[in-house]
């Protein structure tokens, strides 16, 4: 995998940009990336009603909410369903057996999936090698939980699993990098149709049509509603976020939704004004008198509690509906932040597990998430089901 992802929306200073030296600790995005794909592949595994035997489901649900109907039409009348397929899987282990997010990263001969000259789909942005990238040790690792084997992606099953559904990634660069690693492996199966594009590739739909499966990216800052504050016309860096309503980008398509994986974190590091109604409730790096400061940890907390919220009370939602919270993965700079003088030149990937920046940081990510995820497994057994993908200490 060829995927080179920087953060550069991480704080509210906006210099220009130092990139450290190559190095493996770089490749902490595509880490968390990959094992983040293997692990929806083994959530849909476990959850999905009847893993061993996928069944073709006619149509697609809710056309008319997507701007891009006559081109899914279009797609459906090239392609027709194959006939009923049988694939066999190995059972999932019994609960407490298995923890996906408790192991280690180990070297793997097999090296990755893709790379940038198989993967069909990569944009130009992200192709590493043909940006200039040399080394290509990075490759050959993979994620080993302690208890039990994660298995090896197949795109085939996977489609097969997702046969007639609808899938969305929500969140902001971390979700868009994720959907374009799915779409590298998939492609490996059948090389989907791009039938929506946004003037500013923010959102994304993708179709395969012989699987008869909807592939989605919706862009969200914040998950909840946010408005940049303008001065003079251009914007400040400086938003609104209310804290009570959800962002309608992502929430007019959940109806249509049979999974969603909702991610976010990254641009809770900038100055923020909170509010609920018409009321402001407080604020994020402000320092302004008689308005209550607040971590940004609270702030994400909130955008989260509504998100949840809303999809739990979602009446007019699948009742399948299966929701993954992804978690967030701390940068690996070390000695300052990407725009402060920090740098990223580790080689060895023992090396960066110790005395690193983003090392010390992590329990605090940890501990920004974890009150999250116990709303999130609360809610869950209210009805519609939501899970979690604990990322960070994969990076």
């Amino acid at each position: 995998m060829s995927l080179c992802t920087f953060f550069p929306e991480k704080s509210h200073n906006y210099p220009k940009r130092v990139r450290g030296h190559d190095g493996l600790s770089r490749l902490a995005p595509f880490f968390v990336t990959f094992v983040a794909t293997c692990t929806i592949f083994s959530f849909l595994l476990v959850y999905s009603p009847n893993p061993f035997l996928i069944s073709p489901k006619q149509g697609l649900n809710n056309l008319n909410s997507l701007p891009n109907q006559a081109s899914i039409h279009a797609a459906q009348k090239d392609h027709q369903a194959p006939d009923h397929t049988t694939i066999k899987l190995l059972p999932p282990p019994k609960k407490g057996e298995c923890d996906l997010f408790k192991g280690q990263w180990i070297s793997d001969s097999r090296g990755a999936m893709y790379t940038n000259t198989s993967c069909a789909t990569i944009p130009e942005s992200k192709n590493c090698f043909r940006n200039g990238r040399r080394d290509r040790d990075f490759l050959n690792w993979r994620w080993k939980p302690d208890k039990c084997e994660l298995p090896r992606f197949d795109p085939k099953t996977f489609l097969e699993i997702v046969r007639g559904k609808r899938m969305a990634f929500v969140g902001d660069s971390v979700a868009r990098n994720h959907v374009e690693s799915l779409l590298c492996l998939l492609s490996q199966e059948e090389n989907p149709k791009d039938i929506y594009k946004d003037s500013e590739d923010r959102f994304r739909t993708w179709y395969f049509p012989r699987y008869n499966f909807t592939l989605m990216k919706l862009w969200s800052k914040y998950l909840i509603a946010a408005e940049e504050k303008m001065v003079n016309g251009s914007g400040s860096g400086v938003f609104d976020l209310q804290l009570d309503k959800v962002d309608d980008v992502w929430a007019d398509h959940l109806p249509d939704l049979d999974y969603a994986i909702i991610s976010g974190g990254h641009w809770f590091f900038r100055l923020m004004y909170l509010h609920e109604g018409d009321k402001l409730t407080g604020c994020v790096y402000c320092n302004k008198p008689n308005v209550t400061e607040y971590n940004n940890s609270h702030a994400l907390r909130m955008a989260f509690r509504a998100t949840f919220k809303y999809i739990q009370e979602c009446k007019n939602c699948k009742g399948g509906l299966l929701t993954l919270l992804r978690t967030f993965a701390p940068a690996h700079f070390e000695g300052g932040a990407w725009n402060t003088g920090g740098y990223c030149n580790r080689t060895n990937s023992e090396m960066l597990y110790t005395h690193s920046h983003a090392h010390k940081r992590k329990a605090n990510f940890s501990q920004q998430y974890s009150k999250a995820i116990e709303e999130l497994l609360a809610q869950s057994h209210r009805g519609k089901s939501l899970r979690s993908m604990i990322t960070t200490n994969h990076s």
